[in-house]
């Protein structure tokens, strides 16, 4: 097949799921781009991970008095059949940050992420509704202490600030507006995790404690309800401008961080343009505005300009490994894995989520990366690393140090590194020759070179970026 058809192939699936093996890419570069993009936008046409095993084996993720469910989560990532829907999970946990560690109720905060999988795809309005009625939401914003005779704002301003239309475009009476519309939603008290078991927390409105005189929002009056008011919001240009952006800044390349949109212009205002376009001509339809965005001629080209965020590099970096395709013990390790890289599933810092882009980088980070990644790929008997090692015996007696350097680029990525990345590759491959298979011949060095080579490229400054 062409190998520019498979470097977007590659490129779709780093960005709109978490990777692919080389085998897969293969498979999907034979396959029409435009189908390829509308299977991932309907994981319907695929079946669901089974979860049998994972919880055999693990036992203890089915106890949600902690946060084991971040290794059932990572363990999709990996293994699901439906990329975009795990991806679009974790793009909703981000935009719509909610730490579990407030509440210390984990189940809510499971079914919080259950509720972002279920409708990763739907409407803007819908994903806003349900968002307005999850306990876990309304805990961490205090929503559960907006009252009718004592409003409490902090929800009413986040959901105007961070999670639609951004600083700038709404009044301080429209945040007092919103949070009159939202009192009285609120949630059941669910029953203690012990010794009872495990009990989820519903959405609960009373009417008794809502306001329901005359409000204004956004120029709009009337006797307003928070559904009034998320139907309000999702129309509103801005709106459309702010979830694009979101989008972009995920899916195509990082922007500013998120406090700084105000005063900083889009990194691409056409891409932003066609994007909000797709937004008003769906109706704000999420599938319909990714659709535009995966076939545009902006995001083909953009590559290796994002920074690896600590989960898509640890779940990438496994799924090049070849592993973890059993749920295996060190499978629980994972999360505190990313965490030490800088993101914790379900403990975002703040409500505003992680900072993204180079500030996923410094010392420390960096560390944890190469580390992993190394011992990840250090392993010959590892699936991905055999296939490697495969594929290059496959070729000849013989590879020349230019070409052995760019065919492990290629089977580890494909991968485009600078100058001096290159340089120093070369460098270590000239050092020792040709690389053979001759029968006869030293087959585990040839072997150990291998590997060193792969993990000399994982430890780059280049392999950060997707």
């Amino acid at each position: 097949m062409p190998q520019q058809d498979l470097e977007l192939v590659a490129h779709l699936m780093r960005r709109a799921g978490f990777g692919a093996t080389r085998e897969d890419l293969e498979e999907l570069a034979t396959r029409d781009y435009e189908g390829l993009v509308e299977d991932l936008l309907y994981p319907e046409r695929f079946p669901d991970l089974e979860e049998d095993v994972l919880h055999r084996y693990h036992i203890d993720i089915n106890d949600q008095d902690g946060l084991r469910a971040q290794s059932r989560w990572i363990y999709r990532m990996i293994n699901t059949q439906t990329p975009l829907k795990e991806k679009l999970t974790l793009f909703w946990h981000r935009v719509f940050a909610t730490g579990a560690g407030k509440s210390m109720h984990y189940p809510s905060a499971v079914a919080q992420i259950e509720t972002f999988r279920g409708n990763a795809f739907s409407g803007f309005r819908e994903i806003l509704l349900d968002l307005a009625k999850d306990p876990a939401m309304n805990f961490w914003l205090d929503n559960c202490e907006n009252h009718k005779d004592e409003p409490n704002e902090n929800w009413g301003r986040e959901l105007l600030e961070l999670f639609s239309m951004g600083v700038g475009n709404y009044t301080e009476q429209d945040i007092k507006a919103a949070a009159r519309a939202f009192t009285g939603w609120t949630f059941s008290q669910p029953l203690p995790v012990y010794p009872f078991g495990n009990y989820n927390s519903t959405f609960v409105y009373r009417e008794d404690d809502h306001d329901d005189s005359e409000k204004t929002f956004l120029g709009e009056t009337g006797r307003l309800n928070g559904e009034d008011i998320i139907e309000i919001v999702v129309k509103q240009p801005a709106t459309a401008r702010y979830l694009s952006r979101h989008l972009y800044d995920f899916f195509v390349a990082d922007e500013a961080q998120v406090p700084a949109w105000d005063e900083t212009p889009p990194r691409d205002p056409d891409a932003i343009g066609e994007l909000t376009k797709a937004y008003f001509d769906s109706g704000a339809d999420v599938r319909s505005v990714l659709r535009v965005l995966f076939n545009s001629d902006f995001f083909k080209a953009a590559r290796f300009n994002k920074v690896k965020s600590p989960i898509d590099f640890v779940v990438g970096t496994i799924k090049l490994a070849g592993t973890y395709r059993f749920p295996e013990p060190a499978l629980r390790g994972l999360p505190a894995t990313a965490g030490v890289m800088g993101q914790t599933l379900m403990q975002p810092p703040t409500v505003e989520g992680w900072h993204t882009g180079k500030e996923w980088i410094d010392a420390g980070t960096m560390n944890a990366r190469v580390n992993f990644a190394v011992n990840q790929l250090g392993n010959a008997s590892n699936p991905g690393v055999q296939s490697i090692v495969a594929r290059l015996e496959a070729e000849g007696n013989s590879l020349a140090p230019e070409d052995f350097v760019r065919r492990c680029l290629d089977l580890t990525g494909p991968l485009n590194v600078g100058s001096d990345t290159h340089a120093s590759l070369l460098e270590s491959a000239n050092a020792e020759g040709d690389l053979t298979f001759d029968p006869g011949e030293d087959r585990d060095g040839s072997v150990e070179r291998i590997v060193s080579m792969v993990q000399q490229i994982v430890s780059s400054v280049d392999y950060q970026f997707e």
